[in-house]
């Protein structure tokens, strides 16, 4: 099979799951330390970035919602305000972002540098396919850590807005507590986590993408990472409207 038609984006996403079963079922071709580094990258290393920008987020939300519920004395809303924008859609959506900026940059660079210095085409002689040895323990990590992510944002966004709830409305924390976990369903955070599964593997392969398409030369490192960059936070834009036009023909 041609290498590049190979690595074109469907082909590439194809190749993936079918590595992803073939592993499941006979053992993964990738190295245990290469998939842990990649897990600390995407999980432990990002979690400061993430808490802080969704902790603003959250922050913001409150501050609009605050000014424009007070002119109606229902100051108290605001933490039903915050906690369902928070889970159904910022949450996800912000962690992605930063996720794509950090991680899946970082995977497009490094896999443009391995092209430049010819170690994918060593790999190859060797019989170590790519898609196994190098995509799948990618995919793997930002599947299973998003969601994780998501979780802490969650926390990080209703603390941001319990803060400017508390300055702006005066609404004490067992009333913002409680009018939260009103506000808050399964459904809205089963959304939240869904979302962040299909984010995560196509911030992946986004990045591992555009790695293994990079022309061999210095210059293309830095095109693959900005076009790894860009194609995941479109995409994150463009899924996230997919599934909000799919959530309400379902209701959710």
């Amino acid at each position: 099979m041609n290498r590049w038609f190979f690595y074109h984006p469907i082909a590439l996403t194809g190749a993936t799951l079918l590595a992803l079963a073939q592993g499941i079922g006979s053992g993964w071709r990738f190295r245990r330390a290469d998939l842990l580094r990649v897990l600390m990258a995407a999980s432990v290393q990002a979690l400061p970035i993430v808490l802080v920008v969704n902790v603003l987020v959250g922050a913001i939300i409150a501050f609009v919602g605050a000014i424009q519920l007070m002119r109606f004395g229902a100051g108290m809303y605001v933490a039903d305000l915050v906690a369902i924008a928070i889970s159904r859609e910022m949450a996800a959506v912000i962690t992605a972002v930063v996720m794509a900026g950090r991680t899946g940059a970082a995977f497009a660079a490094e896999l443009a540098s391995m092209q430049a210095n010819e170690e994918i085409d060593a790999l190859e002689v060797i019989g170590l396919r790519p898609v196994p040895f190098l995509v799948v323990p990618r995919v793997i990590a930002m599947v299973v850590m998003l969601p994780l992510l998501y979780g802490f944002a969650c926390l990080a966004g209703l603390a941001g807005g319990y803060a400017v709830g508390a300055a702006l409305a005066d609404l004490p924390s067992a009333v913002f507590v409680q009018r939260s976990l009103d506000a808050l369903s399964l459904a809205h955070l089963g959304l939240g986590f869904s979302k962040c599964i299909a984010f995560g593997m196509l911030i992946a392969l986004a990045g591992c993408h555009h790695g293994l398409h990079a022309p061999r030369s210095a210059a293309g490192v830095g095109q693959a990472t900005t076009h790894a960059v860009v194609t995941g936070i479109v995409g994150i834009i463009a899924l996230d409207a997919l599934f909000a036009v799919c959530a309400n023909a379902l209701g959710i």
